[in-house]
């Protein structure tokens, strides 16, 4: 799946500018806009409609996509385009889904300083708290991890952020990014049995209620 997905992205991004399509005919092509009908369903049984923001519709998703030099991972991408653009009611803890284009309220980086395109560093779990390295060499890093190649889905509070990677190997799978160290949600890395990409995170907050995964930082 990591070499795989490494260059989804830049392969998608070619065929993101698809004029009058719509995302079913995107579906039925092939194209970026595939997703599985079972995890789209589930996604909407998991999104109340009336807490839910409109969808952004796939002429805004594609403008997205074109201005951050990405292509959103399926399902999130129809979700954003045909279901809801965040959800007061589901995962994070805080607030639930935000937008696409969205931070968090407490997100303390500029938006400037994200760049979708470059990215994500990380492969496996990363404890700076316990890296006995200067903080000031590894700063960097931690604002990398922070910054490229993902979207930031919500907020738990007290510094912990979920992201969908965009770009990189990692590109499809959720992350947990605080204040102490960063480490990926999913069964392949054995934190619960859920899915270690979008619909097994929502799936997972959606039977139990609980947005935290099994083994936290």
């Amino acid at each position: 799946m990591e070499n795989e997905n490494a260059h989804q992205g830049e392969a998608d991004l070619g065929e993101t500018d698809l004029g009058d399509r719509g995302g079913a005919e995107d579906r039925d092509a092939g194209g970026p806009g595939t997703a599985d009908r079972g995890e789209l369903a589930a996604l909407r049984a998991a999104f109340p409609a009336e807490r839910c923001l409109p969808p952004l519709g796939w002429d805004a998703v594609r403008a997205f996509e074109r201005e951050q030099g990405i292509v959103l991972p399926e399902p999130y991408r129809t979700l954003v385009a045909e279901i809801c653009d965040g959800c007061s009611e589901g995962p994070a803890d805080v607030d639930g889904l935000i937008p696409v284009a969205a931070l968090p309220a407490d997100w303390g980086c500029a938006q400037t300083q994200r760049v979708l395109s470059k990215p994500f560093p990380l492969t496996e779990t990363w404890v700076w708290e316990d890296d006995p390295r200067p903080y000031e060499e590894i700063e960097p890093l931690i604002d990398e991890v922070c910054n490229h190649g993902s979207v930031v889905l919500g907020a738990d509070g007290c510094g912990m952020y979920w992201h969908l990677v965009v770009t990189g190997p990692q590109r499809g799978r959720i992350w947990n990014i605080s204040d102490v160290g960063a480490a990926p949600f999913g069964a392949a890395f054995g934190h619960t049995t859920a899915g270690d990409g979008f619909a097994g995170w929502v799936a997972h907050w959606a039977t139990t209620r609980r947005p935290w995964f099994d083994v936290v930082v």
